[in-house]
Protein backbone atom coordinates (compact mmCIF):
# COMPACT_ATOMS: atom_id res chain seq x y z
CA UNK A 1 0.00 0.00 0.00
CA UNK A 2 1.70 3.21 -0.74
CA UNK A 3 1.88 6.12 1.66
CA UNK A 4 -0.65 8.62 1.56
CA UNK A 5 0.50 11.97 0.17
CA UNK A 6 -0.66 14.42 3.45
CA UNK A 7 -1.43 11.32 5.81
CA UNK A 8 -1.74 14.19 8.71
CA UNK A 9 -4.36 16.75 6.34
CA UNK A 10 -6.32 13.51 5.76
CA UNK A 11 -6.57 12.26 9.43
CA UNK A 12 -8.19 15.85 10.16
CA UNK A 13 -9.91 15.88 6.78
CA UNK A 14 -11.40 12.52 7.80
CA UNK A 15 -12.53 14.11 10.91
CA UNK A 16 -13.79 17.06 9.86
CA UNK A 17 -15.99 15.46 7.51
CA UNK A 18 -17.53 13.18 9.88
CA UNK A 19 -18.00 16.57 11.95
CA UNK A 20 -19.73 17.95 8.86
CA UNK A 21 -22.26 15.61 9.06
CA UNK A 22 -23.28 14.98 12.49
CA UNK A 23 -23.90 18.86 12.98
CA UNK A 24 -25.72 18.87 9.34
CA UNK A 25 -27.98 16.26 10.10
CA UNK A 26 -29.21 17.69 13.29
CA UNK A 27 -31.01 20.74 10.82
CA UNK A 28 -33.33 18.95 8.70
CA UNK A 29 -35.56 17.45 12.26
CA UNK A 30 -35.48 20.97 13.56
CA UNK A 31 -36.44 22.51 9.98
CA UNK A 32 -39.62 20.36 10.01
CA UNK A 33 -40.64 21.15 13.55
CA UNK A 34 -40.38 24.51 12.96
CA UNK A 35 -41.84 24.24 9.09
CA UNK A 36 -38.81 26.23 7.92
CA UNK A 37 -37.34 25.18 4.62
CA UNK A 38 -35.14 28.29 4.29
CA UNK A 39 -34.18 30.66 7.20
CA UNK A 40 -34.88 29.53 10.90
CA UNK A 41 -38.51 30.51 11.04
CA UNK A 42 -37.96 32.57 13.91
CA UNK A 43 -36.82 29.19 16.20
CA UNK A 44 -34.16 29.34 17.76
CA UNK A 45 -32.76 26.04 18.15
CA UNK A 46 -32.78 26.10 14.37
CA UNK A 47 -31.03 29.33 13.72
CA UNK A 48 -28.20 27.69 16.50
CA UNK A 49 -27.51 24.65 14.97
CA UNK A 50 -27.78 26.52 11.73
CA UNK A 51 -25.05 29.15 12.57
CA UNK A 52 -23.10 26.14 13.93
CA UNK A 53 -23.06 23.79 10.94
CA UNK A 54 -22.15 26.94 8.76
CA UNK A 55 -19.69 28.62 10.93
CA UNK A 56 -18.06 24.69 10.70
CA UNK A 57 -18.17 25.70 6.58
CA UNK A 58 -16.60 29.10 6.84
CA UNK A 59 -13.62 28.00 8.65
CA UNK A 60 -12.36 24.40 7.65
CA UNK A 61 -11.74 24.17 4.52
CA UNK A 62 -9.49 27.29 4.74
CA UNK A 63 -7.75 25.81 7.44
CA UNK A 64 -7.62 22.24 5.51
CA UNK A 65 -6.20 23.66 2.75
CA UNK A 66 -3.47 25.62 4.22
CA UNK A 67 -2.76 22.64 6.35
CA UNK A 68 -2.16 20.64 3.09
CA UNK A 69 -0.07 22.85 2.07
CA UNK A 70 2.11 23.55 5.10
CA UNK A 71 2.19 19.83 5.13
CA UNK A 72 3.11 19.23 1.69
CA UNK A 73 6.39 22.05 2.11
CA UNK A 74 7.70 20.16 4.77
CA UNK A 75 5.91 20.81 7.89
CA UNK A 76 5.43 16.78 8.40
CA UNK A 77 4.42 15.81 11.62
CA UNK A 78 3.86 19.01 12.95
CA UNK A 79 0.56 19.53 10.84
CA UNK A 80 -1.00 18.08 13.94
CA UNK A 81 -0.52 21.62 15.88
CA UNK A 82 -2.73 22.85 13.53
CA UNK A 83 -5.40 19.96 13.07
CA UNK A 84 -5.50 19.00 16.71
CA UNK A 85 -6.54 22.66 17.77
CA UNK A 86 -8.80 22.56 15.13
CA UNK A 87 -11.31 19.88 15.63
CA UNK A 88 -10.96 20.13 19.10
CA UNK A 89 -12.10 24.06 18.65
CA UNK A 90 -14.65 23.16 16.27
CA UNK A 91 -16.35 20.76 18.52
CA UNK A 92 -15.89 23.16 21.46
CA UNK A 93 -18.02 25.60 19.06
CA UNK A 94 -20.57 23.42 18.44
CA UNK A 95 -21.28 22.72 22.04
CA UNK A 96 -21.26 25.88 23.35
CA UNK A 97 -23.88 27.03 20.54
CA UNK A 98 -25.92 24.34 21.12
CA UNK A 99 -26.45 25.37 24.62
CA UNK A 100 -26.99 29.39 24.43
CA UNK A 101 -26.57 31.71 21.35
CA UNK A 102 -24.81 33.86 24.25
CA UNK A 103 -21.55 34.59 25.00
CA UNK A 104 -19.18 31.77 26.44
CA UNK A 105 -16.15 30.80 27.05
CA UNK A 106 -16.30 27.28 24.76
CA UNK A 107 -17.64 29.38 22.17
CA UNK A 108 -14.41 31.88 22.26
CA UNK A 109 -12.23 29.03 22.41
CA UNK A 110 -13.90 27.68 19.51
CA UNK A 111 -13.29 30.86 17.51
CA UNK A 112 -10.24 32.01 18.96
CA UNK A 113 -8.50 28.22 17.78
CA UNK A 114 -10.09 28.21 14.11
CA UNK A 115 -9.02 31.96 13.74
CA UNK A 116 -5.17 31.03 15.48
CA UNK A 117 -5.04 27.61 13.46
CA UNK A 118 -5.92 29.96 10.06
CA UNK A 119 -3.24 32.63 11.49
CA UNK A 120 -0.45 30.38 12.60
CA UNK A 121 -0.82 28.66 9.38
CA UNK A 122 -0.60 31.40 6.94
CA UNK A 123 2.38 32.70 8.77
CA UNK A 124 3.91 29.33 8.38
CA UNK A 125 3.26 29.51 4.36
CA UNK A 126 4.44 32.55 4.13
CA UNK A 127 7.92 31.41 5.70
CA UNK A 128 7.74 28.67 3.93
CA UNK A 129 6.93 30.24 0.63
CA UNK A 130 9.80 33.16 1.26
CA UNK A 131 12.06 29.93 2.43
CA UNK A 132 12.75 31.16 5.99
CA UNK A 133 12.04 27.79 7.60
Amino acid sequence: MDALPFPVTALYAGLSALLFVILAVRIPPLRYKAKAGIGDGGDPKLAAAVRVHGNFCENVPLALVIMALAEANGLGMWTHLLGAPLIIGRIAHAQALSRTTGPSAMRAVGMGTAWGVVALGGVILLAQSLRLV
